[in-house]
């Protein structure tokens, strides 16, 4: 009984656990067992909707908007007499918005009337001298056929003196009288023909001053017009206009200030013909195709406003390709960097009118990638203009309507319209009317 007890005094000093083995906690395994499916089941639902959803779309957030700034530049130099549209103004199309002094362009134009004038009259001249030679020809003509008269009638005398000197009838100073008339028309028809001669190569060489043209249409007078033409052009642009519809922004020309021919004053921007250019990674270009709808989300109004666009064309290169400071790839230490491509996305105007866009805004652009129908590079070229500009056309028109009206009142015809006015004979105020006002700083 004696080693019994000795065991049983060993194993009554150690822990229960140490003799059977724990039990397993069966909440702990089932709370593991759920969470492992539905982990699994977020994967799978996960993977489900990258392959039917995620997959079908491509974006970005290295979105801006982009828009044409366009910059008001002189065609002409000049000092600054007004200035009549500031930052943020709104401007409309062939509005004025800065006025140089078109003094200088004035006394210019003037002088370039006046000779558009003399031109016109010296072109006259040499139609009417047409007339006046071939009157001449004509009397040249007359003497001809007179000289060839008296030769017929000194050959008749001197052959009936000649038939009478034999019989004495005649004496020998009558029949040299008779000889010296014939010599005498004979020189007088080689005049009369050289007289002929003459005035025909005078007609001959002022009708080549004139023929195969008109007064309008002559060399001398269009020479004139075309220094008219640039003189109006520069009494014309001593105001300049807005080419478009837009807002001025970076405004720097200053009252009295002389500025040079294509010196920058100020940008007008049009706020309705804006696109989006979205940077994609080279990557994410695989599936993107011209024409593919796009949604966008502009920082400055949030998720609420969502704007629509279509894919309009992906860019030529890359970003880095176009740098100031292009990569060199051809280094001991070089570093791959993934690249990304612009794609321009373009938007339909109707959507600024509740929530207007600025140049520069930040975007978030998701491409739908479901239509692989399009081509990812244009093929043909622009079916139109891009921004055509008929604010310039007016000065053209009127600059041909000031030259018509300078030959008109020099040729004795009426004017066939009246003559517009040029940049001298309207005032300023009538240029800023409708609200327009020059500003005074």
């Amino acid at each position: 009984m004696t080693a019994p007890q000795a065991s049983d005094s060993k194993t009554a000093g150690r822990p229960a656990d140490s003799v059977a083995p724990a039990a397993g906690n069966p909440r702990r395994k089932k709370a593991l067992t759920a969470l492992a499916s539905v982990v699994a089941v977020a994967g799978l639902g996960w993977a489900a909707y990258d392959y039917l959803v995620a997959s079908h779309f491509e974006s970005t957030d290295n979105a801006y908007v982009q828009g044409n700034v366009i910059q008001i530049t002189p065609q002409i130099g000049g000092t600054v007499l007004a200035i009549m549209a500031d930052d943020t103004d709104f401007v409309k199309a062939g509005q004025p918005l800065v006025q140089l002094d078109p003094a200088d362009a004035r006394v210019a134009l003037d002088q370039a009337e006046a000779a558009l004038a003399q031109a016109v009259r010296q072109t006259r001249t040499l139609y009417a001298n047409n007339g006046a030679l071939g009157a001449q020809v004509a009397l040249r003509g007359a003497e001809v056929a007179k000289a060839s008269s008296d030769i017929a009638r000194a050959a008749d005398d001197l052959g009936r003196r000649q038939s009478l000197s034999g019989n004495g009838a005649v004496s020998g100073e009558e029949l040299s009288h008779a000889q010296t008339q014939l010599a005498n028309a004979r020189s007088a028809l080689a005049a009369a023909q050289a007289g002929v001669s003459a005035a025909r190569e005078q007609l001959s060489s002022n009708q080549a001053l004139t023929d195969g043209t008109s007064i309008e249409q002559h060399p001398a007078v269009q020479l004139a017009a075309a220094r008219v033409r640039e003189a109006f052009l520069a009494t014309q642009r001593a105001v300049m206009t807005a080419p478009a519809d837009g807002y001025v922004a970076k405004r720097t020309v200053q009252l009295g200030q002389r500025i040079a021919a294509g010196m920058p004053l100020m940008s007008v921007i049009p706020l309705n013909q804006l696109w989006v250019d979205a940077n994609f990674k080279e990557v994410q270009l695989r599936h993107i195709r011209i024409g593919q709808p796009v949604a966008l989300v502009a920082d400055l109004y949030g998720k609420k406003t969502e704007y629509h666009g279509t894919v309009a064309g992906l860019g030529a290169g890359t970003g880095a390709a176009f740098s100031l400071l292009p990569a060199q790839n051809a280094t001991g230490n070089w570093i791959k960097v993934v690249q990304r491509v612009p794609v321009r996305i373009a938007l339909d105007p109707a959507q600024f009118t509740d929530h207007p866009l600025r140049v520069g805004l930040s975007m978030t652009a998701e491409v739908d990638v479901s239509s692989q129908g399009g081509k990812n590079l244009a093929d043909a070229p622009r079916a139109a203009a891009l921004a055509p500009v008929q604010a310039f056309a007016l000065h053209d028109s009127a600059a041909a309507e000031a030259v018509r009206r300078v030959i008109a009142a020099n040729t004795g015809k009426a004017a066939r319209a009246a003559p517009p006015a040029d940049a001298g004979s309207v005032s300023l105020a009538q240029r800023t009317a409708g609200g327009a006002a020059p500003l005074a700083h």
